[in-house]
């Protein structure tokens, strides 16, 4: 909508029915913006330094500040939209706290803030397709993108409804096509929502920065079957954390004899306000997801499997008010109680981490351009902005700032010298090879007539995930996964099955081409998780640990960001490192205790 309004013809592609449908409706809590509405000491710096800190120091300086400036404009945008922020009752917005903030920067439309940013965004859209400056295409999925003279001059798309392979010439593209914690199976994102047209930037040259840092949310739903859900972050302003002090208790609430609610208050164990009393419940998630995993492994879950812990809204109930909780989170407590039949106005919810956000993607320079000339990459497709940590309702802040203010100003740097070349045809050489080399992929897919089908090995494939590249890793598991992911590769490719025609609509063709790059991403996932001998926020090594069990950094080793090159089919990729220098804030042990 941006790039339209500043007079360019944009070609708009999606794999849903409609923009509206796009994965940041699942956004729930908040978007951050340095406001200091509540005059509470919030300052475009603090949002900078607690990003930073959030991410473990392992994000660039540069762009975390850029992010913070801008922050306060995105509200302006899209009050100005018609975006229904909630409100105080004198009529300002209103604000609530995240976690690693001891400030409430926060901005929220009750629960599903994300929904309301992204109508506010597609009303944007809509307007510049009216006028014809945007053609929108619908469920097209780019398959590769195209280069012409070391240039991104277009890409080939894929319409899932005719199966008809299409192409597409460009001054410029831009992805904006999310992350890749799918490689996981089950994970806080839609099942639509794959890693593959930022993997084809890749397989063409474009560098592949921190593949190993994703995101564990610590407020999920547990899994049931193959089922998981988010719970927003939001609900820890409110909900207190907690398990049982006394091991007899987990296992009668394993077992189903006890309810959370027959726990008196002196047995339980609030265990982050102990370990943390001065972020208490809003510690950054990181640190959140490994404290439940420990509480768990050590036998304190409370569900039948012993993974899961509560979160309890009796205090906050007790002390505003069933309706002022249900003002604030009533949409959530609904979801929460058609997933799971409880009411958690009456019981504890039950929450346990989750795989939910992809902090590494493609690696941009500061005006978000790819080493690849002309491609550009935003949001969560790329690396740029949260290291090895993302703080809550930062991912809406990235989203919105790299599209409404970051990208639309910086790419006119890159079409600057380039206004007097002409369109392109799609007839040129590197288009038809392109489209060659999609079909011959595809006819091989479809000519393997295996006996497994997509899903089954993709369960396979987030079972090597989770197990070895999850929430807790180390050398020899790493080790094993890089082989177990190469006989996977092997097993998908002499065994997938896939039922009907290419040339038609064709559900599980489109999830085995997303699970192809799944199965590599998770190999490179591996690769640099590996390499990284540290553990730094949501990479955690179990070498490298603090007697307490916090992550240890080795700054002096790898203070850098791992910048991946392909080297071609089946051959190990090549890391090169652009050096972290910060020049404003001294790296230091993050501390959430005081």
């Amino acid at each position: 909508a941006s790039l339209a309004e500043m007079g360019f013809n944009v070609l708009n592609f999606c794999i849903q029915d409609s923009p509206r449908r796009a994965h940041s409706i699942a956004a729930q809590g908040g978007i951050n913006a340095a406001k200091n509405y509540q005059n509470d000491g919030d300052s475009v710096y603090r949002l900078f330094y607690d990003t930073i800190k959030g991410g473990d120091y392992r994000a660039r300086e540069a762009n975390v500040y850029r992010l913070a400036e801008v922050s306060n404009s995105i509200i302006d945008q899209c009050v100005a939209q018609g975006v229904p922020f909630a409100r105080e009752y004198g009529g300002l917005l209103d604000n609530r706290s995240f976690g690693g903030a001891q400030v409430s920067r926060t901005f929220y439309a009750r629960g599903q803030t994300g929904q309301q940013l992204l109508l506010g965004a597609y009303s944007a859209l809509s307007r510049q397709i009216g006028l014809g400056k945007v053609k929108m295409y619908t469920r097209h999925e780019m398959l590769d993108v195209v280069k012409v003279d070391g240039r991104a001059r277009g890409i080939i798309a894929r319409n899932l409804i005719t199966g008809k392979i299409e192409r597409f010439a460009a001054h410029a593209v831009v992805v904006a096509t999310g992350g890749y914690v799918n490689t996981f199976f089950l994970s806080t994102n839609a099942m639509a929502s794959n890693g593959s047209a930022a993997w084809q930037c890749y397989k063409k040259g474009a560098y592949f920065a921190n593949p190993c840092m994703v995101q564990i949310h610590p407020t999920c739903v547990p899994v049931k079957g193959d089922f998981q859900s988010l719970m927003s972050e939001s609900l820890r302003n409110d909900g207190r954390i907690w398990v049982p002090k006394k091991l007899e208790d987990a296992k009668a609430l394993q077992a189903g004899t006890k309810k959370g609610k027959d726990i008196p208050e002196a047995d339980r164990d609030y265990y982050l306000e102990r370990r943390y009393p001065a972020f208490g419940n809003l510690v950054p998630r990181d640190v959140a997801s490994r404290a439940a995993k420990e509480r768990c492994d050590a036998g304190f879950g409370v569900n039948s499997t012993g993974l899961a812990v509560f979160l309890d809204f009796s205090d906050a109930i007790n002390r505003l008010g069933k309706e002022v909780v249900k003002q604030k989170y009533g949409n959530l407590f609904d979801m929460y109680e058609e997933i799971t039949n409880d009411d958690p106005y009456e019981t504890p919810m039950m929450i346990y981490p989750a795989l939910h956000y992809s902090m590494g993607g493609l690696w941009v320079d500061y005006e978000l351009m790819t080493s690849i000339p002309g491609l550009f990459a935003i949001g969560e497709a790329n690396f740029s902005d949260h290291g090895a940590n993302r703080l809550g309702a930062s991912a809406l802040m990235q989203g919105l700032a790299d599209g409404y203010f970051v990208l639309p100003y910086t790419i006119q740097n890159y079409l600057s010298d380039q206004i007097q070349v002409p369109r392109f045809s799609t007839d040129l050489p590197e288009f038809v090879e392109a489209e060659k080399a999609i079909n011959a992929r595809i006819a091989k897919l479809m000519n393997v007539k295996g006996k497994e089908t997509v899903d089954s090995i993709h369960r396979k494939l987030g079972h090597i995930m989770w197990e070895h590249v999850g929430m807790a890793r180390d050398a020899e598991g790493l080790k094993e996964a890089i082989q177990m992911l190469k006989d996977l590769k092997k097993e998908f490719w002499s065994n997938v099955f896939i039922p009907g025609e290419a040339n038609s609509l064709n559900v599980e063709l489109d999830k085995a081409l997303r699970l192809a790059d799944f199965i590599e991403i998770g190999a490179l996932m591996a690769h640099d998780a590996l390499d990284r001998a540290e553990s730094c926020g949501g990479h955690f090594r179990t070498e490298h640990q603090t007697e307490e069990g916090e992550a240890m950094r080795h700054d002096d080793k790898f203070m850098y960001v791992s910048c991946w090159e392909y080297q071609g089919e089946d051959k190990d990729p090549v890391m090169l490192k652009e050096d972290l220098n910060y020049q404003f804030v001294v790296p230091q042990t993050r501390n959430y205790k005081k």
